[in-house]
């Protein structure tokens, strides 16, 4: 069992099949579009969370003000029926 060794994978390059060939315009063209699809999605995501966080807090602030517009009132009102 001595001097027995794994025989070792033949490696790829790394430009086999990671970009499409340089004679194709048309290959080129469509992925350059996917990518930039891509991006754009991205944004627009990005964007609309952005947009979904302000109207939350928004709306928080909001309900915040009429619970203490109502509690105001209300001490207002429980103060002069008692007569505190």
């Amino acid at each position: 069992m001595t001097g027995c060794m794994a025989a070792s994978l033949p490696r790829r390059r790394p430009e086999e099949g990671a970009h499409p060939p340089i004679g194709d315009p048309l290959t080129v063209h469509r992925a350059f579009r996917a990518h930039r699809h891509k991006r754009l999605v991205r944004i627009e995501h990005r964007r609309e969370l952005k947009h979904a966080r302000r109207r939350f807090w928004i709306l928080v602030g909001t309900l915040f003000v009429v619970a203490v517009f109502l509690s105001v009132t209300i001490w207002e009102q429980i103060q002069s029926m008692f007569g505190i």
